[in-house]
């Protein structure tokens, strides 16, 4: 059974940091590309970074610069580190991973407000 286990968001003001992590479990996670979504409310989801097996990333170009994709696979967990976070970035974030439609984590909440 595959699960994924947001942890680590929470109410930060602007230019604040948060890191996020993403627990897997049932897969093999290495071989996996693990993926960053967000979800602000009245908007469809979004991509926000990506980190292949071999560990090349992507990033949409709003985090560019400001957001870290970093992965251990030895701990099977995905982060994302957050610094200068806006308002903007308000989301409900969940990782993916192999691009699954199935595997989805429960999300953790991120609030960026002074």
């Amino acid at each position: 059974q595959v699960q994924l286990v947001e942890s680590g968001g929470g109410l930060v003001q602007p230019g604040g940091s948060l890191r996020l992590s993403c627990a897997a479990s049932g897969i093999n996670f290495s071989r996996y590309t693990m993926a960053w979504f967000r979800q602000a409310p009245g908007k469809q989801r979004e991509l926000v970074a990506d980190i292949s097996s071999s560990g090349s990333t992507n990033y949409i170009d709003s985090v560019k610069g400001r957001f870290t994709i970093s992965r251990d696979n030895g701990k099977k967990t995905v982060y994302l580190q957050m610094n200068s976070l806006k308002p903007e970035d308000t989301a409900v974030y969940c990782c993916n991973a192999g691009w699954s439609v199935n595997y989805w984590g429960q999300g953790t909440q991120v609030t960026v407000s002074s």
